[in-house]
């Protein structure tokens, strides 16, 4: 999505920036456009706090948080300093990337934060010609995963042309292209997130 980036601030605290219904907040707001994000670890501990605690989220279903891959301070800090809902750990099908996914959902099981589920990310190269799906990181990885863990599989998300240019022009591609097959699995994906929460909360 094209942010405008310009902040601005309300009672001490700062608006997040909204496009498509969407709010969103990022250091990189913070900074400017071009500067390296050179933080140590009590430098991210405090961007941490000022985009959870200094931000006019207003009323929001869902917060999302994108956190780096890894188990360090930020994660650790993040399921301290909140009740969170859950976990959602991401990756892609190649064995060396799920090492730190399997990483991760231990990490957050050890804090008692629950895992909502793995999602596949760049499950495949579709080819914008003939439609046939390259394997590139292997095959089902996340899915062998997700059920050695006893985990849920919430999705598999493909790597596709249209999602690059898509995101090129600041266009989501459940807006640009609301009827592809891969709009479907952002959709499914996001309908599962929703209905394991929902289950979360009835435990």
């Amino acid at each position: 999505m094209f942010l405008k980036l310009c902040l601005s601030f309300t009672d001490m605290k700062m608006i997040p920036i909204e496009n498509y219904k969407v709010k969103c907040m990022s250091m990189g707001f913070l900074v400017d456009k071009d500067a390296p994000i050179v933080w140590r670890g009590p430098m991210v501990m405090s961007a941490l706090q000022k985009m959870l605690r200094e931000v006019d989220w207003g009323g929001l279903d869902i917060l999302v948080v994108d956190m780096p891959p890894g188990t360090g301070d930020a994660q650790l800090t993040m399921s301290q300093k909140l009740q969170l809902s859950g976990a959602l750990i991401v990756s892609t099908p190649q064995d060396v990337a799920l090492i730190d996914a399997r990483r991760g959902v231990r990490m957050f099981s050890k804090v008692q934060v629950p895992i909502l589920g793995l999602i596949e990310n760049m499950s495949c190269f579709k080819c914008p010609h003939c439609g046939e799906p390259s394997f590139i990181f292997g095959v089902g990885g996340a899915r062998k995963t997700a059920a050695e863990m006893g985990l849920q599989l919430v999705g598999e998300i493909p790597i596709e042309v249209d999602i690059r240019k898509s995101c090129d022009q600041g266009i989501p591609i459940v807006v640009s292209a609301p009827d592809s097959l891969v709009s479907k699995a952002y959709h499914d994906v996001a309908q599962n997130v929703v209905t394991r929460l929902e289950e979360l909360a009835k435990e």
